[in-house]
This record gives structure tokens, C-alpha cells and sequence, in this order.
């Protein structure tokens, strides 16, 4: 009996090694099956050298901050020196304890599963899971089918941990992780739950990314659903740091502790700042790539090719001039809302009805929701049904988005109502562009100011007429012409009709000085002006300072009948600021490929346009718009529009040159504002023409435009570091043409003297 025990026993214990080996004989032949390619084609030598991920395209401004991203998958790869210890502390403690004592495969951890049914967790490393991210994608729900995926993970695991270090190995999975919300990648989960950099993650934040590898959305800080969870996986976490001996018990206990904690920066093209920049820049890169293949041909995708554009955007400049436009059309935007209370016709004024109706016609047919209507064959009669139904919809405000109820013709009308603006700021010596508004609000009001929109520019075209005085004719601020109605008769430079031009305010009478005639914006001076110099040479220094839009040689033009772009102006009035010398606008610097191999290098193109003294001239002319004209509230404690001048008084001391514009009914308001390194324009309006102040108290250039301007100024000089300077403008050293009319010419010493100003009583 005894004998028959023991014998039984034995069958037992051969029964349980044969069972071992032959798992581990199957487990060996699947791993070698799989190594020879049995169950698919493994990822080459190349390929494990350069995994094809796609990378997103990062728009890097000139002080080194990255302001977007063009991405299919918002991705940009960091290496291990930019994560911060307490990030692969939390990582190795969390998924992968034994992670550098293994080569790819925890044979232990491996064991532990099966003898536990994976009840303690899986056994995957983070090799295993870096091989699954970068050449499985999604796990098989076939259960043949996802052995074989196994099998070639681990085989892909073990030729990683060949080909690269543990620290490679470690950057490469968290450079492949989708952390959702638009964060793929670790660079770009920092940046968007917590508004930094990865190297500058604490614990805690490092420790809610470690927690969403397990479960992206179940452990999600920023889903409201999730955010228990997230704040348990957390303290998970903490425990295993504190196991591995990255933490102490006390702190384990103190981090755990604290409440769930995120700062939710989302990433789109709508969001973040120079939105209307990214969207120009998008343009130019689409055409850029088109011109320059790849060396096999290809053509760069800047969605998913990693490429690194350097623009000349500042971020902090950018920052203060989306602030300052922000600001002032806020404040500005009450008091239109509350004139429009009185209007009958609101948002329009001096247009009938029928025009009204064709005006919102239009914007119905150029709307998002008509077009994918017409494409999808609705018919006409059912559109409109559509667009007088209301529906729910989340609509702009300056408080912040608002859900509200409306008819989609109802909310066309409602953003009708708001006023637009731009503003553009230029280094005249470089040509680059250090910031770009093209909107109030990218999201909601897609029509870019700055480049795409072309408007009446008023008077802030009139410094052309100067210039060309001043550098053909030789003209001084200080010579006077009669302040009386001046007409150029019919047939002169072609016009239909003989032309005489009325002031704005209808005062005449004198003479003004040329200075005192642009820093009034006297419209009869310069009707005189151009007819002495010609329509044609106007539109020939105009072009030839940057102007791209066909002028037409026409008298008009002296007082601002043309339609012109915000760019093309601030570009323009960059020349006066840089002696005379054109430096074509520029966005980008270099561009180079996911290596940084330099793609491009950009170079400034540079045309001489007038003279130095003539430049230095127009700027001393301009200076009278703020020291005593339309742009006086620049220096003085009084205006006439009161709490609509958002920001005043403004108290400025240094030297600006500057012209406001007003167009006919108080359409278009301008502002150009030049300090000797730093050219800016703003324009304001509706985006109707229709649409605009009834009176010119609100309604006109130094209320409408001139605050942005002041405010962004002011956000600039209090940041030293971006040295914008607060000097006179270089005076030429053989300056001929006088300048300050209290000076008079000593003829016996040929020197200029003040004008002796003493009175005897």
C-alpha cells in the first residue's frame, strides 16, 4: 500500500515539471517562431533606429517659446536629460520596478502573473509597452492573434533594449504615450494639464501623468467623471515611490494629502495665443513645401514630419498686444452695445432695410453650417427652415462663452454686432514681425485683420503725400500753405469732375504749417500737396515703401480713399522709421526638419525708398500728431470720449510718431504709432461698414484704435528685457531741411538758433 503512495507521487511530480518545461519548450518555440517572423514581418534595423511616429510640427517664437503646433497627433519628442527625476522616479516605481535589472522581458514579474492569473497586474515592461506604442498600435481582440502580438513585443523588446540605452528607452515611451485631450507624448501633456515645460513638472503633477499610463480616460485629472479616480491612481503612485525608497513615509503621507490639482491649457489651432499668425504662417508653409520636396521627392508634411519653424513673433510682445487689444475692445464694445439700444436698425446705421437683408443674406451664405448644408443637397426652402429653428449653441462674449438658445439666423445677427480690430507690430530695421492680432477672438471670428482684411485707411495715408513733398520738393514741416478750399479741375490726372475736398471740421482760414496741417489732419493742405507733386509720384512712393494693392493715380487717394491692409500700412510706415530703407515684412527665420538639420535659412530683402533726412523729416512731422494733434491724448490729462479711451490717461514722455485715420461715417478707426525700434498699427471697425459709432466722439481713430496701440505700449516699456526704445529718433549728421520752426537760420553764421521767445513788456 505504502508502495502504490509513493509511486502515485512520483507520476505527480514528473506530471508537474513536464507541464513546466513543455510551457516553457511552447513559450521558447512561440518566442523563436516569432523572432523568425512566424507571425508577421519585425520592424527592420531601420526602423527600430527611426520609429515612424508622426511629430508635430512646433512654431518656436524668436525668444525661444513655443506658441503652437501643427499636428495629426500633437507630438514633439524630448530627451531624457529634459525629464525631471521625479518623473522616471514615479514611472520605473509604477510600471516597471525591476526595470533596469532586466533586458526587455521581468521573466519574474512574468511568473508572478501566471501563478496569479494577473491578479497583482500584468508583467509588460516598459520596453513591452514602448514595442506595443511603437509597432502593434491596438491590442488584437483575438486571443491567437494577440499571442502573436506578444510574442513579436517581446522580441521587439529585447532588440530595443540592444539598440538603446535604459534612458533612451525610457524618453521613448513617454514620447510615444496618448495622455488624450490633444496631449500625445509627455512634452505635450505637461504643456497642456499643467501649462509648462515637462522638466519643470513637481512630483505631484509627475505623479497624475504616471497614473493616466495605466487608463488615459478612466484616470483623467480634467474629466470631471475621472477626477476621483485620478486622485486614487495618484496616491498610488506616491506608495510605490515611497516602496522603492523614492519617497520617505512623511512625505508619501503629505502628498496624498492634497487635493487633485491641474492647469488645463488646451492646444488647438482656435486656442492659445498668435491664433490668426498660426493660421497666416500655416499658408505660407503649405506653399513652402510645395517648393521644396524632401531629397527623395517627397513633400514635407508639416502635420506629421516634426518640422521646427523659428518665426519672428516675440511671446511676450504677442502676450501684451492680444491683452491690450482685449482690454480695449472689451470696454469699447459697451458703449457700442449701449448705443445700439437707440438704434433701430442695430448693429447698422444710413443702409434701408433691403440692404439689411441682403447683408445678413450673404453672411448666412458664407457661413460653416450653409455650406455643409448645400454640399450635402438640402434644398433651399429646408435651409432656411434650419436657420430660423433654435438650437443650442455656445456663443462669444467679452465676459466668456455663453450656452445659450438661438436660430443660427439669430446668432448671425448677434455677432454682427460686435466691433473688430487688429493690431501688427513691426522692427523696422529687421522687418520682423514681433506681434499679430488679426482678431478678437480666433474661435468665433475667423476673418484676419491684418492680412486677409483690406479697408479704407483715411487719413493715415496722408504722410505719403508729405513724404513725397518732402523728398522731391524738398518740403519743411515749418513751410505754410493757405488753410482755404483748393480745387483741382475737371480733366486734371483724369478725374470725371473738378475735385475740392472739404475739412472735417469746416474751419478755414490762414496759413498752417505743414506741421500743424498732418498733425490736424487739415484735408485742404493736402489737396494742395498732392496736386503740386503729383498723384502718380504718391503711388510711387507708396509701392515702392510697400504698398502691394493696385492704387489708382487719383487726387482721393490724398485723403484715404483706398482699401488697404493693415500689414501693408505698419510695413510702409516702417520705411519713415528706418531712414528711408524697406525691409519686407518677415515671419520666418529658419526652418529645419525633426533632426534639426536647417532647412532654411530666411534673409531680410532690403530697397531704398527715400532719403535719411527726408525719413528723419516725416517722422519729425509725425511727432506733431501726438504733441499737439489728433493723437495729443497720448501726452495730456483730457479727453472727450472719457472711460471709452480704455486705459487713459497714458502719460507718455518719449518721442512717438503717429497718425490717426477716420473714414467716412466712422467706419474704420487707425492708429499708426512709431517709436525708433518699433512700428505698430491697429485698425478698428465693424465688420460691415455699415456697422460703426453714429458720432465721431466715439467713433473715431484716437478712440476707436489709438488705446490698443497706448496700452501694448505701455505692456511693452514695463518689460525691460525687450529693450523697446524710449529715445528721440537719429537725427542725420547733414540735416538741411529744417525741422523745429522755433529754430531760425543765423545767416552770418550759418547755424541754427531758437527763436528768441523773450517779450518786452
Amino acid at each position: 500500500m505504502a508502495t502504490k503512495k509513493k509511486t502515485n507521487f512520483k507520476k505527480y511530480i514528473l506530471w508537474f515539471w513536464a507541464t513546466i518545461l513543455g510551457g516553457l519548450l511552447v513559450v521558447i518555440l512561440l518566442f523563436f517562431t516569432a523572432s523568425i517572423g512566424g507571425f508577421g514581418a519585425l520592424p527592420t534595423f531601420e526602423e527600430l533606429e527611426n520609429p515612424q511616429t508622426n511629430l508635430a510640427t512646433e512654431v518656436i517664437s524668436a525668444d525661444g517659446v513655443t506658441i503652437g503646433k501643427y499636428a495629426t497627433e500633437n507630438r514633439t519628442p524630448i530627451k531624457y536629460k529634459e525629464l525631471p527625476e521625479n518623473l522616471v522616479q514615479a514611472l520605473v516605481a509604477t510600471e516597471d520596478e525591476r526595470f533596469y535589472e532586466h533586458s526587455g522581458i521581468d521573466f519574474k514579474g512574468f511568473a508572478r502573473a501566471v501563478i496569479k492569473l494577473g491578479r497583482d497586474g500584468g508583467a509588460s515592461t516598459i520596453t513591452q509597452q514602448l514595442a506595443k506604442n511603437l509597432f502593434t498600435k491596438r491590442a488584437s481582440r483575438n486571443i491567437f492573434k494577440r499571442i502573436g502580438q506578444k510574442m513579436k513585443e517581446w522580441v521587439v523588446s529585447v532588440k530595443l533594449e540592444r539598440q538603446y540605452t535604459k534612458q533612451e528607452i525610457i524618453a521613448m515611451y513617454l514620447n510615444t504615450q496618448d495622455f488624450i485631450f490633444n496631449a500625445v507624448g509627455i512634452r505635450s501633456a505637461a504643456r497642456i494639464y499643467f501649462g509648462k515645460e515637462a522638466k519643470d513638472l513637481d512630483v505631484q503633477e509627475s505623479a497624475i501623468l504616471v497614473a493616466m499610463l495605466k487608463n488615459p480616460r478612466q484616470y483623467n485629472p480634467n474629466r470631471e467623471i475621472s477626477k476621483d479616480k485620478s486622485r486614487r491612481r495618484r496616491n498610488v503612485v506616491f506608495s510605490q515611490m515611497a516602496k522603492n525608497g523614492f519617497l520617505t513615509q512623511s512625505e508619501k503621507d503629505s502628498l496624498q494629502l492634497l487635493p487633485l490639482k491641474i492647469n488645463y491649457t488646451p492646444e488647438s489651432h482656435d486656442e492659445g495665443y498668435a491664433t490668426y499668425f498660426r493660421t497666416h504662417l500655416q499658408k505660407i508653409m503649405r506653399n513652402w513645401v510645395e517648393k521644396n520636396p524632401k531629397p527623395n521627392g517627397e513633400e514635407y508634411d508639416i502635420f506629421k514630419d516634426g518640422l521646427k519653424i523659428y518665426v519672428t513673433i516675440d511671446s511676450r510682445m504677442q502676450q501684451y498686444a492680444e491683452e491690450a487689444v482685449k482690454e480695449h475692445m472689451a470696454n469699447l464694445q459697451t458703449y457700442f452695445f449701449r448705443e445700439q439700444k437707440r438704434n433701430r436698425t442695430a448693429p447698422f446705421y444710413d443702409i434701408e432695410r433691403d440692404q439689411i437683408r441682403g447683408i445678413l443674406t450673404r453672411a448666412k451664405k458664407n457661413s460653416e453650417r450653409y455650406k455643409r448644408l448645400k454640399i450635402a443637397g438640402v434644398s433651399s426652402k429646408r435651409i432656411d427652415s434650419i436657420f430660423n429653428a433654435k438650437t443650442k449653441m455656445n456663443v462669444f462674449s467679452w465676459r466668456g462663452n455663453i450656452d445659450t438658445i438661438m436660430s443660427p439666423m439669430d446668432s448671425i445677427k448677434y455677432y454682427k454686432h460686435f466691433l473688430r480690430s487688429g493690431l501688427v507690430s513691426i522692427e523696422p530695421q529687421t522687418g520682423h514681425i514681433k506681434a499679430w492680432v488679426g482678431g478678437i477672438d480666433n474661435k468665433h471670428f475667423k476673418y484676419d485683420a491684418v492680412a486677409q482684411q483690406k479697408r479704407q485707411v483715411g487719413s493715415t495715408f496722408k504722410p505719403f503725400v508729405y513724404a513725397t513733398a518732402i523728398d522731391q520738393l524738398r518740403k519743411s514741416p515749418c513751410d505754410m500753405l493757405p488753410n482755404t478750399p483748393y480745387t483741382i479741375p475737371k480733366g486734371k490726372y483724369g478725374i470725371p469732375e473738378e475735385w475740392t475736398p472739404r475739412n472735417s471740421q469746416e474751419k478755414y482760414g490762414g496759413m498752417m504749417t505743414l506741421k500743424d496741417a498732418l498733425a490736424t489732419s487739415t484735408n485742404v493742405v493736402t489737396a494742395n500737396l498732392i496736386d503740386q507733386v503729383a498723384p502718380e509720384n504718391v503711388v510711387r512712393l507708396a509701392k515702392s515703401a510697400g504698398i502691394e494693392t493696385e492704387i489708382q493715380a487719383n487726387p482721393s487717394i490724398a485723403l484715404g480713399a483706398v482699401d488697404l491692409s493693415l500689414l501693408e500700412m505698419t510695413s510702409a510706415y516702417s520705411t519713415f522709421a528706418n531712414k528711408g530703407l524697406r525691409v519686407k515684412p518677415m515671419i520666418i527665420t529658419r526652418i529645419e526638419d525633426k533632426n534639426g538639420t536647417v532647412l532654411k535659412d530666411f534673409i531680410p530683402k532690403t530697397k531704398e525708398v527715400i532719403s535719411e533726412e527726408s525719413a528723419y523729416v516725416i517722422l519729425k512731422l509725425l511727432e506733431g500728431v501726438a504733441d499737439s494733434g489728433s493723437g495729443i491724448r497720448l501726452r495730456s490729462s483730457f479727453t472727450s470720449s472719457g472711460k471709452a479711451s480704455t486705459g487713459f490717461p497714458y502719460k507718455f514722455t518719449n518721442a512717438i510718431a503717429g497718425k490717426t485715420g477716420t473714414t467716412q461715417n466712422q467706419s474704420d478707426g487707425w492708429f499708426m504709432g512709431i517709436v525708433p525700434n518699433l512700428v505698430t498699427g491697429v485698425w478698428t471697425g465693424g465688420e460691415d461698414r455699415a456697422t460703426h459709432f453714429a458720432g465721431i466722439t466715439y467713433g473715431q481713430g484716437a478712440n476707436m484704435s489709438l488705446p490698443s496701440w497706448a496700452i501694448f505700449m505701455r505692456k511693452c516699456y514695463e518689460d525691460k528685457s525687450l529693450n523697446v526704445s524710449k529715445e528721440d529718433f537719429e537725427k542725420p549728421e547733414n540735416l538741411t531741411i529744417k525741422v523745429d520752426c522755433d529754430e531760425v537760420i543765423d545767416e552770418d553764421k550759418k547755424v541754427i538758433q531758437k527763436k528768441n521767445t523773450d517779450t518786452d513788456f
